[in-house]
């Protein structure tokens, strides 16, 4: 009969506090978080929320949508529950650095004609430089709803040398000054995804009308419509994070497709 004797290892504090340490220090170097207030002109800045981890593959600057904003912060953190800004984890969580910019602080709300100025292009632009600068990944455009038009202005302005590809999520496709499909889509030439859900009754982002912003799209290296079926429970304003325009109860398989998409685009 065999007995198994078990012995308990003494560990010294030393011990303890070297593996604490060691664990922390890990922790750290693998990710970081940080909110800061980057200057965007003048005195003029962008509140911007920072995810990085050692072995992203590329980085999501995320623009949201509404006015802008990204709620809240607490403990440090953004509070929106946009549908970016409140499913940023899930972009981390699937290996990619995260840039979540927030409103300027010139402006009380980000309204459809000024997300095609010459000024927010700018501003968008600055955040696109610092995530380039600061994460040394290929930057991809991830807009959603009045967050989109932001996004198609920002990607034509600074071309494929700085962007690396774009998403569209909601998009705005009619009824609006810079309405997706009413800007320069044929000078776009990175890859593009377009993500709608199919039960979108938001009036000014028909799902519908998705196909046509594929289909300007001449240029794009690679593009691709997607129509989203998953989610429950929506509630609230149709145009609204909380309803079916916000991906409700769909976010983790949107997020998971969209960032399996950045990393193998394809048609």
């Amino acid at each position: 009969m065999l007995s198994v004797i078990q012995r308990r290892r003494t560990i010294s504090p030393f011990q303890l506090v070297a593996g604490l340490i060691f664990f922390f220090s890990f922790c750290c170097a693998a990710a970081a978080e940080k909110l800061l207030n980057l200057p965007v002109r003048g005195d003029v800045v962008s509140p911007v929320y920072v995810m990085t981890r050692d072995d992203a593959t590329a980085t999501v600057v995320l623009l949201p949508g509404g006015d802008g904003g990204i709620g809240k912060i607490a403990e440090g953190k953004p509070t929106s529950n946009n549908f970016l800004v409140r499913s940023r984890e899930l972009f981390f969580q699937n290996g990619l650095n995260v840039v979540v910019m927030g409103r300027v602080s010139d402006q009380d709300g980000l309204d459809y004609g000024y997300r095609i100025s010459s000024e927010h292009v700018h501003d968008v632009g600055v955040v696109v430089d610092y995530a380039i600068k600061e994460t040394g990944k290929p930057v991809w455009i991830v807009g959603t709803s009045r967050g989109t038009v932001s996004g198609t202005a920002a990607t034509i302005a600074l071309g494929n040398n700085k962007v690396a590809g774009l998403v569209l999520t909601s998009s705005v496709t009619s009824k609006k000054i810079g309405a997706v499909p009413t800007q320069n889509l044929g000078s776009i030439t990175v890859p593009v995804l377009v993500v709608h859900h199919e039960k979108d009754i938001c009036p000014v982002c028909r799902p519908y009308e998705a196909g046509g912003i594929v289909r300007g799209l001449a240029a794009a290296r690679t593009k691709k419509l997607v129509l989203i079926k998953d989610g429950s429970d929506p509630a609230g304003d149709p145009c609204g994070n909380q309803h079916w325009h916000g991906y409700i109860n769909a976010e983790k398989s949107t997020v998971d497709l969209i960032a399996n998409w950045i990393k193998n685009p394809g048609p």
